[in-house]
């Protein structure tokens, strides 16, 4: 019942959570006692912040966000502040433009930091929608003399500072590890795919009914395939995307995530459709890996940070998804021979999920809000 409890809660607590996390892309370069900056907002986070869509009718046009470059350019450096050696910089905006990443438009805030000397210590307050959003990110871009470094920005880190002339690498991997495990924790579309094809790992299918299944061991060998053969494809996507050896549309992987999830839960309905569920696995993880990649592939990073992002944030993935599982399967393990687990937990919970699933396909297919906040 615990088990079913938690899906149930996944399920019902947030279904906003169907799209793509709320992320602002930072670039800074610092030049002696100068920084030249570059800004990319997501219009419909600024839409959530500062009422863009002056005539309430759901579409933003290229007039209403030019009347509103005032307001956007207030709010935003209103929530930005660049200090060099303990001492306040100068911001002014240069330029407002629009641009299009792999999941809408954005501003683009061009502007330019005067600091009294040249910059030796950065230190960045970066405080944007989070009164609003507690789940947003800032990654930042940073670079100087052709060194480049990245970090990210939350609620509970709103401010960092940087040294010009030492760059620790080692800070910068903790801090993507830590970010592919959030990662995966609060994309419940990829928990619950994973869960989807875990429910039915302690039971066997035989004459057409669920039994449980015997040895712990075999159970395990069973949950390290699926495991595997997820990771293996995902990884591999994850890869291919944020190196720009493959790009597919935006929409067109989320909504195919939410796809696979609603299969995944009617494979577990009718298990002679799904057989061979490490198939599944891989099949779908090649997809699910085009969504993780999202939280890189904007960021625009240099080869040896990119390579450096990708290694240790598909490193956090993979420990947040072996908690999931560490979490989950002794548990299930435990009462898989009660009546219950195979009729409300596997049964009852599949169906939960294919509900909520069906929604995030119909709101990203269609570009809808089924469920505004």
């Amino acid at each position: 019942m615990r088990i079913l409890l938690v899906i149930v809660s996944l399920v019902f607590a947030l279904p906003a959570w169907a799209h793509k996390p709320s992320d602002s892309y930072l670039s800074l370069s610092v030049q002696n006692e100068h920084i030249e900056g570059q800004w990319d907002i997501a219009l419909r986070d600024l839409a959530d912040a500062i009422r863009l869509d002056s005539d309430g009718n759901g579409e933003l046009t290229w007039g209403e966000v030019r009347n509103k470059h005032g307001e956007i350019r207030t709010y935003a450096l209103s929530r930005l502040a660049l200090s060099a050696d303990q001492q306040a910089c100068t911001t002014q905006v240069l330029e407002q433009l629009i641009d299009h990443h792999t999941d809408g438009a954005y501003s683009v805030l061009r502007f330019r930091s005067d600091c009294d000397a040249p910059i030796e210590g950065l230190a960045v307050d970066y405080r944007l929608l989070f009164e609003i959003d507690a789940q947003h990110k800032g990654l930042l871009r940073l670079t100087q003399g052709g060194q480049t470094r990245t970090a990210i920005f939350s609620r509970e880190l709103t401010t960092q500072e940087f040294s010009i002339t030492e760059r620790s690498r080692w800070a910068e991997s903790l801090q993507f590890i830590h970010e592919g495990i959030w990662h995966i924790w609060m994309g419940f579309d990829h928990v619950l795919f994973l869960l989807v094809l875990l429910l039915p790992s302690v039971l066997i299918r035989m004459e057409g009914h669920w039994k449980a299944a015997g040895d712990f061991a075999s159970v395990c060998r069973n949950v390290v395939g699926i495991v595997t053969a997820f990771t293996m494809a995902h990884s591999l996507t994850l890869s291919l995307a944020t190196l720009n050896i493959i790009q597919l549309p935006s929409r067109l992987v989320e909504s195919t995530i939410a796809a696979s999830v609603v299969l995944a839960g009617i494979g577990n309905l009718y298990p002679t459709m799904m057989s061979r569920r490490w198939i599944i696995a891989f099949g779908f993880g090649l997809i699910h890996g085009f969504g993780f990649a999202a939280v890189l592939t904007d960021l625009g990073l240099p080869h040896d940070s990119l390579l450096l992002s990708l290694v240790s944030f598909n490193i956090g993935v993979e420990i947040g998804q072996l908690v999931i599982v560490a979490a989950f399967l002794p548990l299930a393990y435990l009462i898989r021979r009660s009546w219950s687990y195979p009729r409300l937990v596997l049964t009852g919970g599949s169906l939960a999920v294919i509900a909520i699933a069906i929604v995030w396909f119909t709101e990203r297919a269609f570009d809808l809000q089924l469920f505004p906040l």
